[in-house]
């Protein structure tokens, strides 16, 4: 991967932060910046259960991504927001994940 592409993957990641931590009233940091790891996620939140993976690509093949943050996120529900210029972010979630995802969320609304 190189420069332009991980420098466009931080500000996603931190453009996505701002926005979760905006609309959910919840912390919400770069997660490689926070713990520093490879292994963490892309944004760490207050929203326990719940584990984002940003993309902030022009093409995203969904199933891939999905699937990775299936088993990065363990018993975490994985959610995958992608964006691409200018376009809002999406978030994809699976559908038996929903009422989890849901049940995460209702405090932070």
């Amino acid at each position: 991967m190189g420069r332009m592409q991980r420098d466009k993957g931080k500000r996603g990641e931190l453009e996505l932060a701002k926005e979760v931590s905006r609309l959910f009233n919840c912390e919400a940091r770069r997660g490689r910046q926070f713990k520093g790891t490879p292994d963490s996620p892309d944004i760490e939140t207050s929203i326990e259960g719940v584990q984002w993976e940003c993309k902030r690509t022009e093409a995203l093949s969904l199933y891939p991504v999905i699937e990775k943050a299936i088993l990065d996120s363990g018993d975490d529900v994985p959610v995958v927001a992608h964006r691409r210029s200018n376009k809002p972010w999406l978030v994809v979630v699976r559908l038996n994940d929903l009422p989890c995802l849901v049940k995460a969320l209702k405090d932070y609304t």
